[in-house]
């Protein structure tokens, strides 16, 4: 089992080292290198790997100091392989990925960005998603399509719902305002936000959330709701055409 520590950074990133029995060691899209270092130092742990889901700065902007310092391989999505800082090994949907002895499989999940990868450990149920899924929403569709996101949004639908969900930024409250206008009636999101609420108002991150969760709160992953097809008007309609309506309601949100 992987053993996941938060570093926050910025506003609202969270940069995750992940780190094996074995001793290898990865870094999940460093924004910067100093709180990176200073945990790694406190751990006594040494850095082997830094995997970027997609080119932004925001996920990127450590690579090349924390190379340089640690002599670390990078790894990223081999559709965007000309915006990854320092990139080593560029990978695509359905290869694997071995951190030590713990196996990820990647899916490719474009929509935020062209080419943006996620990392899925089985043996430690962990999905590193970057900006394609977040808890209680998704990334905004920057350079894909909407019918891509929501593909990409698709693959997570076939993990196990005990999968921990580790995005890589703290927007959950938000989020969950815009939720509640889609589907108000939804019990299990309401229950969710008293908890999130809760959190915020003690500085308790929100994240990592399951996969579970997200099926039964997130409205990207559930296009298919019957509260939210009537609150949109769409009902019976192209489960694509769902989300991309939804994902045009909260990118003009001001809630």
């Amino acid at each position: 089992m992987l053993e996941i520590i938060r570093i926050p950074v910025l506003n609202d990133n969270y940069v995750w080292l992940a780190h094996a029995p074995d001793g290898n060691t990865a870094v999940i899209d460093p924004a910067v290198s100093m709180p990176v270092i200073q945990e790694l130092k406190k751990r006594h742990w040494q850095l082997t790997y830094i995997l970027n889901t997609h080119h932004h700065n925001d996920h990127t902007g450590a690579n090349l100091e924390l190379k340089k310092t640690t002599k670390c391989t990078i790894i990223g999505p081999k559709a965007d392989i000309d915006r990854i800082p320092g990139i080593d090994i560029a990978l695509v949907d359905g290869d694997h990925f071995m951190l030590g002895k713990e196996k990820a499989q990647i899916f490719d999940v474009p929509g935020h960005t062209k080419g943006h990868i996620a990392f899925y450990f089985f043996n430690s149920n962990s999905l590193f998603c970057g900006d394609t899924l977040f808890a209680l929403g998704c990334g905004r569709v920057f350079e894909g399509t909407m019918e891509q996101m929501w593909h990409s949004l698709s693959k997570f639908k076939k993990l196990p719902r005990q999968t921990n969900v580790y995005c890589a930024h703290e927007y959950t409250q938000a989020n969950g305002i815009f939720a509640l206008t889609v589907e108000p009636n939804n019990i299990k999101l309401k229950l969710r936000m008293d908890e999130v609420n809760n959190k915020r108002k003690n500085q308790i991150p929100t994240v990592p959330s399951t996969l579970g969760e997200e099926f039964d709160t997130n409205p990207f992953l559930r296009p298919d709701s019957t509260e939210i097809q009537e609150t949109l008007s769409l009902m019976d309609a192209p489960l694509s055409e769902i989300f991309a309506k939804t994902r045009y309601l909260k990118d003009n949100f001001r809630g």
